[in-house]
């Protein structure tokens, strides 16, 4: 007869250990199995996807469309008009503002910004969208106008200037992009993917403007048209730091824009989700852009992530706009346009490819 509590007993601590190892076991397995498992992330385009694609204004000067033509496309309903005369640049250059005028800056930024082999019209469409920028850009507020790097757009100077892209700017020579008689702020950014986004849903606060609304590019065909990439989970849940909330599990989408770039998202996590909106996901994951589908790759296969957004991963096309015959658009009767939304300057001039 056994007189003694047998919790003490060498029978029972080995049975113990054998579960708490057991259990161990198979917690280390979940782990490692989460951990094994990546983050598969198929998307398009190259960069905002707000205005001008550069890679898009490539094709369209290929199949033959004028400058005017592919600025009307992009900014929607306006026309072209003429800047201040004598109008000068405060370019911030390094740790110093530099006065630049107005056409000298354009001739410093246009191959910068795109390759001096282009196509003529693709080129005085960028000198025209570049002029623009510079004129309705307020980077520095009162101390000066734009950052000669992708902040706003590059500015190389003198080092930048080349017999094509000079020639652009001349023939060009104070043209800028106006919506209801007022200058338009003119984004631009690399590759579309085939579809351009409106502005309110690629920059947070901004507010929605008449002249930057989603358009279909059919033309575009850039290196990162399509793309796809691979996230170790351990990898994406440390690019996540601060969002994740226990073990990371994953990212559902809660809102598309038109393109369908993400808007809005949740970080997964075993012990809740934390909301990320779709330029955030971009940096932190480093995407080309948050036109961005995300599946999950394990031991048992790949299964797609959660997506609330309700848009497939491959948009029905839209049909080829009709050719606009080199007009620039109409202006359409609004309002004028309204201030820059803060926290987007850097958005302007992504280099292409």
């Amino acid at each position: 007869m056994l007189d003694e509590d047998l919790s003490d007993s060498t029978y029972v601590q080995c049975a113990i250990r054998r579960i708490t190892l057991t259990g161990l076991a198979c917690l280390m397995l979940c782990c490692a199995s989460a951990n094994a498992a990546t983050l598969v992330i198929d998307g398009a385009g190259d960069g905002h996807g707000v205005g001008m694609s550069q890679d898009g204004a490539l094709g369209y000067a290929e199949h033959g469309w004028s400058y005017t033509a592919i600025l009307g496309h992009y900014y929607t309903g306006t026309t072209l008009g003429q800047a201040p005369a004598n109008t000068v640049i405060k370019v911030l250059v390094g740790s110093k503002v530099k006065s630049v005028p107005l056409e000298s800056y354009v001739r410093g930024v246009v191959s910068a910004e795109m390759s001096a082999s282009w196509p003529m019209a693709a080129l005085e469409a960028q000198a025209v969208a570049s002029r623009t920028y510079a004129i309705t850009s307020d980077a520095g507020g009162s101390k000066f106008d734009v950052y000669s790097d992708d902040r706003s757009q590059v500015y190389l100077g003198k080092a930048a200037e080349t017999s094509s892209t000079n020639t652009a700017v001349a023939a060009t020579a104070g043209q800028i992009v106006t919506y209801a008689g007022q200058p338009a702020v003119t984004y631009f950014f690399a590759g579309s993917g085939g579809q351009t986004e409106s502005v309110q849903n690629a920059f947070l606060g901004a507010s929605a403007e008449p002249w930057l609304v989603s358009v279909a590019d059919p033309y575009e065909a850039g290196p990162l048209r399509r793309w796809s990439m691979t996230i170790g989970f351990a990898s994406a849940a440390a690019r996540l730091r601060g969002l994740v909330k226990g073990t990371f599990t994953g990212i559902e989408v809660l809102k598309r824009g038109v393109s369908p770039r993400i808007v809005s998202a949740e970080v997964l996590g075993s012990k809740g989700n934390s909301p990320i909106s779709g330029p955030e996901l971009e940096a932190r994951l480093g995407l080309y852009s948050t036109w961005a589908y995300f599946s999950v790759k394990g031991t048992k296969g790949t299964h797609a992530e959660p997506d609330a957004s309700g848009q497939s991963p491959a948009p029905t096309p839209i049909a080829q706009p009709a050719q606009v015959g080199g007009t620039g658009g109409s202006a359409a009767a609004a309002s004028a346009p309204s201030g820059k939304p803060a926290g987007v300057d850097g958005q302007g001039g992504v280099p292409a490819g």
